[in-house]
């Protein structure tokens, strides 16, 4: 999922590798300058206003966004006692971070020894997205974690026979589906309504969110949890999938052109770092924290 996660090439588990001479060391970081405005909102008022923001993308983590600390209003850090050891980048000093009456422990880092080849980071502070209010780009809120520039998807229209099955029934049998490319995945397949069986379909409680894609809503399908999932109100950028389903091919029978698609290795999305807690209420539109 975009440079450093899922199976990018920065990734632990990249798909593809360098076409070098060479091995290339077990573990490379990459920093980069954002190039957009990002601002950071605690407890209703904005601490960090910046056009100066670098990226740094850590292999299986998600990138973070570290700010100039000129671009933080001053007061708002206090340096803690704790520290910590960084892998790559020594010494990392934590704060907490204040604003009106409110305080939150460890929720901001600095790193305070950092060998030569980081110095894009000098003098930066990242801030636990968790922690926060909201972070945004402009005035449009980032949800679950700082936009990866590497991250794309495009969507193609196919004349391509899928058909979905499950214990012999068929779920869906379509030669219109649209193929959904996404950094670091397997094609997704999603299908028209019209082409679905939908007295096979089971809403099931769960929803989820995608920061790429939207809120996502599931299928039971027979004995199979979840083996369905769709996006009832995708963002503009993937309109095109909006109600339409996609089905999992690891816990029901998906035939592509005749050939049984399999779950890939590394396909199934994990879960990561404290900005996937947030809820699904708070992703909304027009949520404010």
């Amino acid at each position: 999922m975009g440079l450093s996660w899922q199976q990018g090439p920065l990734s632990t588990g990249a798909v593809g590798r360098f076409v070098v001479s060479d091995a290339l060391p077990a573990r490379l970081l990459y920093a980069e300058p954002l190039r957009r405005r990002m601002r950071v909102r605690y407890a209703g008022t904005w601490i960090a206003d910046s056009e100066d923001v670098v990226l740094l993308f850590e292999p299986g983590r998600y990138p973070v966004a570290y700010f100039p600390q000129t671009d933080i209003i001053s007061g708002t850090l206090e340096p803690l006692e704790r520290t910590t050891q960084h892998t790559d980048l020594g010494l990392t000093t934590w704060f907490a971070v204040h604003s009106r009456d409110k305080s939150t422990q460890r929720a901001a880092w600095q790193h305070t020894s950092l060998p030569s080849y980081a110095s894009e980071l000098e003098g930066r502070v990242a801030f636990a997205w968790r922690a926060m209010d909201a972070f945004y780009e402009e005035d449009e809120r980032i949800i679950g974690h700082a936009a990866d520039p590497y991250h794309r998807i495009d969507i193609r229209q196919t004349g391509r026979k899928l058909v979905v099955s499950h214990q012999g029934r068929i779920i869906a049998d379509t030669t219109r589906p649209l193929a959904l490319y996404e950094s670091g995945f397997a094609p997704r397949w999603y299908v028209p309504r019209s082409d679905i069986d939908e007295s096979c379909l089971n809403s099931a409680p769960t929803q989820t969110f995608c920061p790429y894609k939207g809120i996502c809503s599931y299928y039971d399908i027979g004995d199979a949890r979840l083996a369905g999932w769709y996006y009832p109100d995708a963002y503009p950028e993937v309109r095109r999938i909006a109600n339409m389903v996609s089905f999992e091919p690891g816990l029901i029978t998906v035939h592509l052109d005749g050939h049984q698609l399999h779950l890939e290795p590394g396909q199934t999305v994990i879960p990561h770092g404290p900005d996937r807690e947030l809820t699904v209420d708070e992703v909304r539109p027009g949520h404010e924290s």
